[in-house]
Order: structure tokens, then sequence, then C-alpha cells
């Protein structure tokens, strides 16, 4: 098989807080997987030779928790009922996420299970400069709920219909299964405070899920409904705005993770003022200092924290992924830390970590170039020239 040899590197490979000096590494070809890394002399054996010029290598980041179906100039989401132009949007937001540097997402939510039937055109070859998808089609809320959309979200208000509901989902291509714990910022008449379904709904979901391995996250804001969620037994609770230390607590005895979509809070009053409702101005800003406190004391805790941005929301558009690892950081967070959250943390949740995350041999070769040090300044993965490797091929 072919190889290429890239040389010349600085590279961090997302396992080690440090950056090796003159790094090389070898890609397959076929394959896009690397099969050696190391530093000093490089391997001569190689046809294809790229020069990297001293530029920092890191990998790819993982972005577990995005609405490719989304608008982010919308108030509301922008979730009409033409389906031909949300795919065509989709399209688009999975093009801004692999040029922002995101080599992997985990959808949350899509409506007409847009994400689903990409990801199999994507696989067909049909499409392409897209991050890897792992699916959800549409997110499992109950009826008046957080997303109450026929064509956004499947409505259940019973655990036989939560079972119906998940099984068709994961029939279709459902690779991770999205409920609905609490209300939300977006949809007016709900909030973070209000327990949507319940234990009993999200327990059938979670075992539905786990019967065909695939794995489960909850929506879940505020309490009581984030330890609903917990003692329903998801894999990982989105946003968690109030999570306490009990729940903290109870999600380490479980494995729990805790993707804190800090950049979809910040957004709002950052950017939405004189063009968002005032209602939702003001929800988000109202639980924004409290988000940044709870979830980095859960953190210090030893909960596992994931990257995840809420992509989609508004004015949170498909290249704000780097601006989330720079908001941990502001939190307390050291740039080694925060991107863990992308290298390991998430990887590990979506069960993917044996192929992707690190730069390592036997796993792919999904990396970026940077002109500067991320771990001396998180801020150099915001480069906006960056270029994106996608096993072992570069898309921009």
């Amino acid at each position: 098989m072919s190889t290429t040899v890239y040389t010349n590197a600085k590279l961090f490979d997302g396992k080690n807080n440090t950056v090796t000096t003159d790094a090389w590494f070898v890609v397959e070809n076929e394959t896009g997987k690397l099969t050696e890394v190391g530093s000093n002399q490089a391997p001569t054996d190689s046809q294809q030779i790229v020069d990297l010029k001293g530029q920092y290598v890191m990998p790819g980041l993982i972005n577990c928790h995005t609405h490719i179906t989304m608008d982010p100039q919308s108030g509301d989401g922008g979730l009409g009922t033409d389906e031909i132009e949300l795919t065509v949007r989709a399209v688009d937001n999975l093009h801004d996420l692999l040029a922002s540097g995101v080599t992997y997402i985990r959808e949350c939510g899509s409506a007409f299970d847009i994400d689903i039937r990409l990801n199999e055109l994507r696989k067909e070859g049909k499409i392409d400069h897209t991050p890897e998808i792992m699916t959800s089609g549409r997110p499992y809320s109950m009826t008046g709920g957080h997303g109450d959309l026929g064509h956004f979200a499947h409505l259940v208000d019973s655990p036989d219909e939560m079972r119906k509901a998940v099984r068709t989902g994961l029939k279709k291509g459902t690779q991770s299964v999205k409920v609905m714990a609490t209300g939300g910022v977006m949809t007016p008449g709900d909030f973070m405070t209000d327990p949507q379904l319940s234990v009993e709904e999200m327990q059938t979901a979670v075992i539905e899920a786990h019967h065909k391995g695939r794995i489960i996250a909850a929506h879940a804001e505020g309490n009581p409904g984030i330890m609903n969620a917990i003692k329903a037994g998801v894999d990982s609770i989105e946003h968690g705005f109030y999570v306490t230390d009990e729940e903290a607590d109870l999600m380490i005895e479980q494995g729990t993770y805790l993707t804190p979509t800090f950049v979809a809070d910040w957004a709002i009053p950052e950017y939405g003022r004189g063009s968002m409702p005032d209602w939702e101005i003001k929800k988000a800003a109202d639980a924004l200092d409290d988000l940044y406190a709870n979830i980095m004391q859960a953190w210090k805790r030893g909960v596992k924290v994931t990257l995840g941005t809420d992509a989609g929301t508004p004015f949170n558009d498909f290249t704000m992924t780097p601006v989330e690892l720079e908001l941990m950081v502001q939190q307390g967070a050291t740039p080694f830390e925060a991107m863990q959250t992308s290298s390991q943390n998430a990887a590990t949740l979506m069960g993917i970590q044996d192929e992707y995350g690190t730069l390592e041999a036997g796993k792919f070769a999904d990396f970026l170039v940077l002109d500067s040090n991320p771990l001396e300044d998180i801020k150099a993965v915001q480069q906006k020239d960056k270029a994106v490797y996608k096993k072992g091929v570069r898309m921009y």
C-alpha cells in the first residue's frame, strides 16, 4: 500500500500535554490511518512526502452536540417545514463545521431525520467535505415539550409510545438517541426548571438504545429534570445549567458525561440584543453565570466534560466550536484540559476512541495544521485559514 509521510511538524497528539518538535507521521493512503508516529529522522521510503514547515499539528475536533438542520441566524432555529430547504442548509452547515476544524460530530436532533439520509449519502461518496456523522434523527419530546414540532421531534406521552418511537428511529438509522428531560431557552412557554419526559419514559428509551449498542443523550437544563435523566440512566447530560453536587457525584458513580454547550448560551446575549425576543435574551443572560459556575464545579468534582456547542441555536453558527474551548479556558481550565473534552472525552462517550480523537498509530489521520501552539494559546484553534485534513486528505 502507498503511504504519505508528513514531516517537520510540531505535534500535539491529543493524549499528552506536550508538543513534540521535529515530529513526523505516516499515513496509509488507502485507509487514511496513521501507521507510525515519531520524531527526528523520518522514514524515507515513501513516494509522497509533505513538509509541514514547522507548523503545529493537533487532532481534528469532535463536536458531540450539533443541530445541522437549524439556522443560527433565526431566533427560533428556522425549523420550517420545507424539507428540501433544510437539507440544503444542513449540507452547508456540515461544510462550515469541517472548515472550522470539526472532523466528527454527534448530531443531537435533525428535522425530518435529515442527518440519517445525509450520512448515507456521505458514505456513498455523493456528498463530500463533511465531518463524520453520528446520527440522531429526530429527538424525543413530550406533547407541548421542548422542540414540540412534529417534523423535528417524535412526540411521545407514555413508556409504550417511547418504546415504539425509539425502535422506529433505530430502525431508520439513529446512532445516538436524544431525549428532552426539561424545557429550555428556544421554545416559548417552557422553562429550564420544567420537568418534561418522565423517568419511566426515559428509562424505556435508555433500554431500547442500549439493547442496540447505541448511546443516549438527554437535554436537561434544570431540576428536577437533570436528576430524572441521570436516574433514567442516560449516557450524557446536555447543557446541565443547574447540575448540583449530588447530581455530579451520581454522574461520576454512573459514568455519565456532561456536555455544557457554553457557547450556545453565551452567544444569545452577546449577539442577539435587538434582533431576538426579550424573553429569549433574558432566559439566556440570567442563566449564563450559573451555567459557568455549576459546570466548572461539576468538572472539578470529577465529572467528565465533553465538547459540544449546540450549533444551530441563535447566533451560534457552525464555525464556533473553537470558541467553546476558549470559554472553558476562561473559566479556569488549561488549554490541554479544554482539548481533552474533545480528544478523549467526546471520543470515549461516542465509542469511537479506538479510531478517532488522538493522533496515534492505528487511528484515522484527522488533523489540523495551525500557525501557533494551542497548548500555549487556545485561540490558536480559531485560526481562519488553518489546514484541515480528513483521513490524511486535505479538505480545507
